[in-house]
């Protein structure tokens, strides 16, 4: 099973982008680094979660962590197998031994700090609604056109088109090619990622259109999050699941990443592993896998004292794909839980909303 080059035509992108391109209220037209940068004596009202939101240290699991997985060797069974089980039963795991050197995870960080350490001036040219550039936009908050309380987090987002070198001659050049490279070297680790977990599920050629349906569209978010005066109050991100098939996620040493406990209310801390990167799986692949594989609820606390960074790839689903349970899972007259969908229409759907943990992907339900 081969999976092939990222498609070059990134398919319906001319509505994509008009749809999650919003020209905010002037008074939301400010980064959190310019706010921070005034000096706070108390955190602004709008930032401030309703007690239901907040992370209740009650609920912290402090026995149970994610699976680490050595994956030095992808051709070992129980490589496999260990993946397979931790997207079943966690949906969230920690990779080492991946080969991607620490000197390129250390240059995305400090490219985050980077960017987010230029003047005001400078990053307000990203801005969503008046970017230089389609494939490139700075926001604030998650979705702050629906939301009723803002996280506390600002995040500059590429979109990634192989092939395409005038759009990315656009981005920022001081993490442009720290961006363009660990993108193309992190491709490996996605595919062969999605070549085990699709093996499981007795997929066992993917073609071009399942490879489409897989990641026919890549994102990559620089995730900045200023020190916080009460870091208990507020969110960095609220309670929620990736809309992707699967996500790959550098964070930095500060920690502050919570995930949903596989049973009950508690919520485990991922702890930060030198050289590791987390893997959790999207709803896409959950609604292809017809529940087999778990996208899972999970949320980041900012720090009190130092500012955070994290690196999330999102491998999503071309935006005209259909997705819905796979062929190869129905095979043997399993029950389908989600309907054949447009991924584009899930998406809509998606960014209209605020987070809200889970509740998304029954709009992918059958009826």
């Amino acid at each position: 099973m081969v999976l092939s080059s990222i498609p070059n035509t990134i398919c319906a992108e001319e509505w994509y982008f008009p749809l999650v391109i919003i020209f905010f209220p002037q008074w939301l037209v400010s980064s959190l680094m310019k706010i921070v940068g005034h000096g706070l004596e108390t955190l602004p009202q709008q930032y401030v979660q309703p007690p239901e939101e907040r992370l209740d240290v009650s609920e912290l699991v402090s026995k149970e962590s994610l699976p680490t997985i050595d994956v030095s060797n992808w051709d070992d069974p129980e490589v496999a197998k260990s993946i397979c089980e931790a997207a079943s039963k966690w949906g969230f795991f920690q990779i080492i031994n991946h080969g991607l050197p620490i000197e390129l995870l250390e240059s995305m960080k400090s490219a985050v700090h980077g960017f987010f350490g230029l003047p005001n001036e400078e990053r307000r040219k990203y801005w969503k609604g008046q970017s230089v550039s389609n494939t490139v936009f700075l926001t604030t908050s998650f979705s702050p056109q629906s939301e009723k309380v803002l996280e506390w987090k600002d995040s500059l987002n590429f979109h990634y088109k192989p092939g395409d070198n005038e759009s990315s001659a656009s981005w920022p050049p001081v993490c442009k090619d720290q961006v363009l490279d660990y993108i193309k070297r992190a491709e490996f680790i996605i595919k062969r990622l999605l070549q085990v977990l699709l093996k499981s599920l007795d997929v066992e050629e993917i073609d071009k259109a399942k490879e489409y349906a897989l990641m026919g569209s890549v994102f990559v978010n620089l995730n900045y999050y200023p020190h916080c005066l009460n870091p208990e109050l507020t969110a960095g991100i609220g309670r929620h699941a990736d809309l992707s098939t699967i996500t790959l996620l550098l964070q930095d040493d500060i920690g502050g990443l919570y995930v949903r406990a596989p049973e009950g209310n508690g919520w485990i801390h991922v702890s930060p592993i030198d050289g590791a990167l987390v893997v959790n799986i999207g709803d896409a692949l959950q609604i292809m896998s017809n529940d087999r594989y778990r996208s899972v609820e999970h949320r980041a606390i900012p720090s009190r004292s130092r500012n955070r960074v994290s690196i999330p790839i999102f491998a999503n689903p071309g935006l005209d794909a259909s997705i819905g349970p796979l062929p190869e899972v129905l095979a043997s007259g399993e029950k389908p839980i989600y309907r054949q969908l447009i991924y584009g229409d899930y998406l809509r759907y998606y960014l209209a909303k605020g987070h809200e943990g889970k509740k998304t992907i029954d709009f992918a339900k059958k009826g």
